[in-house]
């Protein structure tokens, strides 16, 4: 019986290193707050983790400000 329910919010290869990311939202069946999963993969290895909406709006903010010093705001990854 599934614990867990997802759903898929966007997956990619970078363009360097061709790491697979993909995140996902996860809703456990017992109940709680929706968490979001990444999930990183890099060849054979796995890295699996679950952050909280705060945690993630953190991060997102931390991502954009550093890629708008970069000259990349706005470029979609190919």
């Amino acid at each position: 019986m599934d614990k867990e329910s997802t759903r898929s919010l966007d997956k990619f290869v970078c363009p360097f290193g061709g790491q697979e990311v993909e995140l996902l939202e996860v809703r456990y069946l017992a109940g709680g707050m929706p968490l979001l999963r990444l999930r990183i993969r890099e060849r054979k290895r796995f890295t699996i983790f679950e952050i909280d909406a705060a945690s993630a709006a953190r991060w997102a903010q931390s991502m954009l400000a550093w890629s708008e010093v970069q000259g990349m705001a706005g470029e979609s990854p190919q």
